[in-house]
């Protein structure tokens, strides 16, 4: 009979797995859409009003069986985001109001973006259809 994992094992595997699970989804670029046009909206800031489309294009690629390309897409385009979000600076005081907030779980998701998307493009397998047909076009040039 198989041993049992001990439980750092256990806890190791998992939160690989749930990390891998959050970038192979469609739900997480939906999610960081929305929350950067609730923040963005009123008053319309042109710059950061760029990346909802991008990220809805993204679980639209997820939801048609292009799960590595679309991690791909939404890492690049969280950690684009972050980037240009850390630049703002933000008073202490206003981290704790409702504005606040939804910039912080903003932040969040785009961290988890970078990591579930990069962890499932970095080591994510398409499928074998795909693969036979990029080897054919290399072939054939």
């Amino acid at each position: 009979m198989a041993e049992k994992p001990t439980g750092t094992e256990e806890t190791q595997k998992s939160l690989l797995h749930n990390v891998r699970r959050w970038g192979e989804s469609p739900f997480p670029p939906t999610l960081l859409a929305t929350l950067i046009t609730a923040q963005h909206a009123r008053p319309p800031q042109f710059m950061p009003l760029l990346f909802p489309p991008v990220l809805l294009f993204s679980a639209y690629l997820n939801l048609n069986d292009y799960v590595v390309d679309s991690a791909g897409v939404t890492a690049a385009w969280s950690g684009l985001y972050l980037l240009m979000a850390r630049r703002r600076k933000q008073a202490f005081a206003s981290k704790w109001s409702v504005r606040g907030m939804v910039r912080g779980a903003t932040m969040g998701t785009c961290v988890v973006n970078l990591l579930g998307g990069g962890l499932v493009y970095a080591f994510g397998k398409r499928t074998p259809e795909e693969e036979a047909a990029e080897k054919d076009v290399v072939v054939k040039r």
